[in-house]
């Protein structure tokens, strides 16, 4: 269990080279969710537009969904977008950069399922099949608009007896999937269009305040990592304090039963000094509400002058 939340933990590290690696994993794992996934359409009227975008937007969000939880700053710009002002003011242009870098990341996966659905055309077909206007093709002409409807809506169902060797059929889906193709193309060349505009444009921006931007980003993603590594460890420290003076206090009991215990003060003065301040639950409990509400500001001179 220890080395999966290790794993899990080294996957939540700030690193953007980490991160940029569990982009990529997630669109790997899009690709060969939808190669692997049995596309089944119901071919039946009233559920084929529901299934067909279903299939390609509900998977997206949930991929999406995924690529925040596993991004770490997505936690910590919450965080510092809602905690109070206190003695540190908050950087509206650090908070900005966080939410488009969380964004973009997330962002790859779903994108990458739904160029790849598109691409690919059997949801757009399911989806749209039924919504074709049967004027346009030859072979619906002598026949009544409910089954018109009835043979549309089985257009993607390429096994049934009735639109097996059907040319009507073959003509609605290529029309559909010629559509669907495009519009892919279509998105992913814009993708691309912006990416490349996004990263020869940016020099022509403020570069400093960028720079500034990304730094305390990082700083407020490395600044939580070890305030919760330091109060894992006072933690530690004061559960072994309080583990101490319970022993301590059954002694007497501990003597009946003739345990050994060790000699007063052994070891007690290091013990002293690392549990200075964290003796009592109050005291913890307003040093950590007076670092929720009233941050230090960042400011060191003073302590490095001392």
């Amino acid at each position: 269990m220890d080395r999966f939340r290790m794993i899990f933990q080294y996957f939540q590290s700030s690193s953007e080279s980490v991160m940029n690696g569990i982009c990529g994993l997630l669109a790997l794992a899009s690709v060969k969710m939808y190669t692997s996934f049995d596309f089944s359409c119901p071919c039946l009227p009233q559920y084929n537009m529901a299934y067909g975008l279903g299939i390609m937007f509900i998977p997206p969000i949930i991929l999406f969904l995924c690529g925040l939880i596993l991004n770490r700053q997505s936690l910590v710009m919450l965080e510092e977008w809602r905690r109070p002002q206190g003695r540190r003011k908050k950087d509206l242009a650090v908070i900005r950069y966080m939410c488009s870098s969380i964004m973009q990341r997330a962002m790859v996966a779903p994108v990458v399922w739904i160029v790849v659905t598109l691409l690919d055309g059997k949801c757009l077909i399911c989806a749209f099949s039924s919504s074709m206007d049967p004027e346009k093709f030859v072979g619906f002409a002598n026949v009544s608009p409910v089954q018109v409807q009835q043979l549309l809506a089985k257009v993607p169902c390429k096994d049934d007896e009735l639109m097996r060797n059907d040319t009507s059929r073959k003509a609605v889906s290529r029309y559909l999937r010629c559509w669907s193709q495009a519009l892919g193309w279509s998105i992913l060349l814009i993708l691309i269009i912006a990416a490349f505009l996004a990263r020869w444009l940016r020099p022509c921006f403020n570069q400093a305040a960028l720079l500034q931007a990304r730094h305390w980003s990082n700083y407020i993603d490395i600044e939580q990592k070890i305030f919760e590594e330091t109060c894992c460890e006072h933690s530690r420290l004061f559960a072994h304090k309080c583990i101490l003076h319970f022993f301590e206090s059954m002694r007497q009991e501990i003597k009946l039963h003739n345990f050994s215990l060790p000699r007063e003060g052994e070891g007690a003065e290091g013990e002293e000094d690392l549990l200075r301040g964290i003796t009592d639950q109050n005291r913890v409990n307003k040093l950590l509400k007076t670092w929720y509400y009233e941050k230090p500001p960042l400011d060191v001179s003073q302590a490095t002058q001392v």
